[in-house]
């Protein structure tokens, strides 16, 4: 057994602690207490330790366009732009990717996530994730607006995903095969996905993301119509189903209890009362939703609705950084009458439940695995209040390192 301890502990499941400890067997946690911490305690000084962070939505396979799709002020321009450049390929070919894949896994893991989210078109980010040992859960993303065999595209997914995720023998990441979007994935292609499911891993789609999709769901025109004909994907045999997103998604039976919908910038009450309904869990990207032109999400009414909400970053074609600090601290711009304790239980608790990872990570409480984050306080913070708002509202990269005591 060992022991750390900390001027503050935040085990999220309760309330801040001073002058924690928390003492570890077997790579787990085995108590959290305050006061005279157990002998031989590693003391982090003028700290406070947090639970792993859990990044709950990105692509790691599109680390290698980092700094090559500048914002936009519509979602239409922004896909049209970022496809442009991922149909040439980086000039250094699969190793370039792989390369950009391990150095943006790298940066998110330097600044506190211990489990991802990913999503995969070509599923290169399995072998990355497994050799750096990083828990994940992998969404096999398929997409068809006219797929000839719906059937047989989903059974290939499957195959596919099966095959790498043996090859790796990575048994820490767990999978599933999901949809992109309603405006790239045909009604029939999203019943088959949900017929097929099989947990513990949820289903995930983006959606509501930007006006532009909105309007292409209520009548089949706009930009992005525009786009679709543009990228030679569009036979105008697809009927706009002209009702709300999540409840488009329930129709068609794959809005299930823990399905993650990732952004919803345009949700409305009625889409927050049905995802809520559901048990379903709105994943958040803000910083990504201004820079592709999606509009600005609305976080507290989120929060308000009573949906679970984690949070993502999205990929490095639409962010600056894989920091969940970063994406914290954006939030709490955008809402600053949600409590810090719930943005911060976000980024842990509700995001290891999202992803099915629930026995693991979330918390600093009895039996969950020894991975915190430290982050160095500055002097004067007195109570758990200020702790948890010093921590959600822009913590500097460099105060932050990763302690792993679940090595043998």
């Amino acid at each position: 057994m060992t022991a750390v301890s900390a001027r503050w502990v935040l085990p999220v499941n309760g309330a801040p602690v001073a002058g924690g400890w928390v003492s570890v067997a077997n790579g787990r946690v085995a108590e959290v207490g305050d006061g005279s911490a157990p002998a031989g305690a590693r003391d982090f000084g003028d700290t406070v330790l947090v639970p792993g962070l859990i990044n709950a939505h990105t692509h790691l396979e599109l680390s290698w366009m980092a700094g090559r799709v500048p914002p936009q002020v519509s979602m239409d321009a922004w896909i049209r732009t970022m496809m442009g450049i991922r149909r040439v390929g980086p000039a250094g070919g699969d190793g370039e990717i792989a390369a950009a894949m391990r150095d943006a896994l790298a940066s998110a893991t330097t600044t506190g996530t211990v489990l991802i989210g990913d999503i995969s078109n070509s599923l290169a980010s399995v072998s990355v994730l497994a050799e750096a040992g990083v828990a994940a859960t992998i969404f096999h993303e398929i997409l068809g607006l006219h797929p000839i065999d719906a059937k047989a595209l989903v059974l290939d997914a499957h195959q596919r995903l099966r095959a790498v995720h043996e090859c790796t023998g990575a048994p820490v990441h767990r999978c599933a095969v999901v949809a992109h979007a309603p405006y790239s994935t045909s009604p029939k292609l999203f019943r088959e996905i949900a017929a097929r499911h099989v947990g513990p891993a949820p289903l995930a789609v983006h959606l509501a993301e930007s006006n532009e999709e909105m309007e292409f769901l209520r009548t089949g025109q706009g930009p992005i119509r525009e786009m679709l004909e543009a990228l030679g994907v569009w036979t105008g045999t697809w009927t706009p189903p002209g009702s709300h997103p999540v409840r488009y998604l329930r129709d068609l039976g794959y809005l299930q209890p823990g399905t993650l919908l990732v952004h919803g910038v345009h949700f409305t009450a009625d889409d927050l009362d049905d995802a809520r309904a559901a048990e379903a869990v709105v994943v958040t990207c803000p910083r990504s939703n201004v820079w592709v032109g999606g509009g600005v999400p609305p976080i507290a009414r989120f929060y308000a609705s009573g949906v679970d909400v984690a949070i993502g970053t999205d990929s490095l074609t639409s962010v600056d950084s894989l920091n969940l600090f970063d994406e914290l601290a954006a939030m709490r711009r955008l809402a600053p009458e949600v409590d810090a304790a719930r943005l911060l239980e976000s980024a842990t608790r509700v995001g290891a439940e999202a992803l099915g990872y629930t026995r693991d990570y979330g918390t600093i409480s009895t039996g969950k695995l020894a991975k915190f984050v430290a982050v160095q306080l500055p002097s004067g913070l007195m109570r758990g209040g200020d702790v948890e708002e010093y921590l959600v509202s822009g913590v500097p990269a460099s105060s932050v390192s990763l302690v792993d005591l679940t090595a043998p």
